[in-house]
């Protein structure tokens, strides 16, 4: 397995490369389906990078109990920096996701996230992490996801899909990223029991917030 891509030079300078690039627009992809959250209680969020989803759950959510994986000790780093006010309420670990396998004595999860994160691997990648943490999920589970898409349209043919080009080519130099083309995820999840609920597309299509359920 090739060596996990190192985002630790980015963790200072990762919201405000985000804003430069496309203002509000990631952040809001990655809150839009807080509302639905509150009744959650043990979150498990992938690759959060700097924090800001992990700081809003928290916040929004009293009651909730997160753990935080990624394999950046300098974004879990900024993550519980962003999160201190809750830090009593929030487990980091540092491991490649790509390897990673849930403890089978933890916390069953009824909530997994993960934004911008997807991207970053290969769909058979993914179908293996949705795999491994099926024995930890609670029933009816929720995940959400916030993904970069490139929409079946003139926008998507000219614009989205040389963006999305560009945005994996700075990554590879940055960081070493390895994958270089969005992941087919959503037929991963579905043949690991999810189905989706809910997806909003924003910025003409070339976001995606999405709302999956396990079903089986």
């Amino acid at each position: 397995m090739s060596k996990a891509p190192n985002f630790n030079r980015l963790a200072l300078i990762y919201r405000w490369l985000e804003y430069l690039t496309f203002g509000p627009f990631l952040h809001r992809c990655r809150t839009h389906f807080l509302p639905h959250l509150e009744h959650c209680r043990n979150a498990l969020i992938l690759g959060d990078g700097d924090g800001r989803f992990t700081a809003a759950l928290l916040r929004f959510n009293p009651a909730i109990h997160v753990t935080a994986i990624d394999a950046s000790p300098a974004m879990l780093a900024a993550l519980r920096k962003r999160c201190s006010p809750s830090i009593s309420r929030l487990t980091t670990q540092t491991a490649d996701l790509r390897q990673w396998a849930p403890d089978p004595s933890a916390l069953r999860y009824d909530l997994v996230c993960t934004h911008f994160f997807l991207d970053c691997l290969s769909t058979e990648e993914i179908a293996a992490i949705a795999h491994r943490l099926t024995p930890v999920l609670a029933p009816n589970a929720l995940w959400i996801i916030s993904e970069f898409a490139i929409p079946s349209t003139a926008f998507g043919h000219f614009a989205a899909a040389p963006l999305v080009w560009l945005l994996y080519r700075a990554f590879r130099l940055l960081t070493g990223l390895r994958q270089q083309s969005l992941p087919g995820y959503p037929s991963a999840l579905t043949a690991s029991g999810w189905s989706l609920q809910s997806q909003i597309p924003q910025l003409r299509g070339l976001l995606s917030s999405q709302l999956w359920q396990r079903v089986s």
